[in-house]
């Protein structure tokens, strides 16, 4: 597989994210591509914090939630899905699928011997994560999930449908100015850190094909393990969930959420983020803060 990986450069200096890089180039059915995670908080702790991120972002996304996880005691990991961040990116859009990137996240999970995860997840973090605890429903016992949705082979929202046609018109999709449109008070440099992984165009096979794979059509590859997943919010979850929303995001806002938190057994009335966007993470320190205290922990 052709792949290119981002000079380690690209990543001197970003603000607020002053955490050590991890890497793993063993796991099992992803041989010789390495998958960069971050590492946080006590290596013995009881209680694990896996963060997943979407499209067009990474770990840096979650640089304002860790250290209120990691400062409670608890450990926090944020890998960067291939194609993203520091991990490596194949050049193939083909390569990027559905049951790629989820059997990377799965292989993760078992290489690492993660157990009482909190899974936190947004956008594609959901898409995929959220159909992971219903495979391995032992290692996972709390739910922090912020906006994202369990496609079902229907239209997701008319805010998707536009995002999906500009963002296939934009080969080299201007991360930068992406983000700052979503969250107009972020900074130029922080807006800078989340383009930081893609020097060019070729670096952004994933960025082009994430919103294509997004299952809006019955039939398209994922939508039997969101099925599963539907089934097993909605019956067989027995954890606390916390959920926090974004309310200016035009693409999974506060009707899609509302839509999944009616798929989820015992979700308790979301934390509305009013001056939120889609990338609701930007607000992420009170969003931790209220999770663990929610969950008590």
């Amino acid at each position: 597989m052709d792949v290119l990986r981002t000079d380690d450069s690209r990543f001197v200096g970003l603000p607020d994210f002053g955490f050590a890089p991890h890497y793993l180039d063993d796991l099992k059915g992803y041989d010789g591509l390495r998958v960069h995670y971050l590492d946080e908080g006590p290596a013995e702790a009881t209680e694990t914090f896996l963060c997943l991120h979407g499209q067009p972002t990474w770990s840096y996304l979650y640089r304002k939630m860790i250290p209120v996880f990691a400062g409670a005691g608890h450990r926090v990991i944020a890998p960067d899905l291939l194609g993203f961040g520091r991990s490596d990116k194949p050049v193939d859009e083909s390569a990027y699928t559905f049951a790629f990137h989820r059997g990377m996240l799965m292989a993760l999970i078992e290489r690492l011997r993660l157990q009482r995860i909190t899974l936190v997840c947004q956008d594609w973090g959901g898409i995929l994560g959220l159909t992971i605890p219903p495979a391995m429903p032992d290692r996972f016992v709390r739910l922090l999930v912020m906006n994202t949705t369990i496609p079902l082979g229907q239209p997701v929202s008319a805010g998707f449908d536009r995002w999906r046609a500009f963002n296939r018109s934009q080969p080299d999709l201007d991360i930068a100015a992406l983000m700052q449109r979503s969250q107009p008070d972020m900074t130029a440099a922080e807006a800078a850190a989340y383009a930081a992984p893609f020097p060019d165009a070729r670096f952004k096979a994933g960025v082009r094909r994430f919103p294509e794979l997004v299952m809006t059509d019955p039939g398209m590859a994922g939508i039997a393990e969101a099925e599963r997943a539907a089934r097993f919010w909605r019956e067989e979850w027995s954890g606390p969930t916390f959920m926090a929303v974004g309310m200016t995001d035009p693409v999974l806002g506060p009707d899609v959420m509302a839509r999944l938190r009616g798929m989820i057994r015992g979700c308790p009335p979301p934390l509305e983020v009013a001056d939120g966007g889609h990338f609701v993470q930007e607000k992420g320190e009170a969003i931790a803060r209220a999770a663990l205290k929610a969950f008590g922990i």
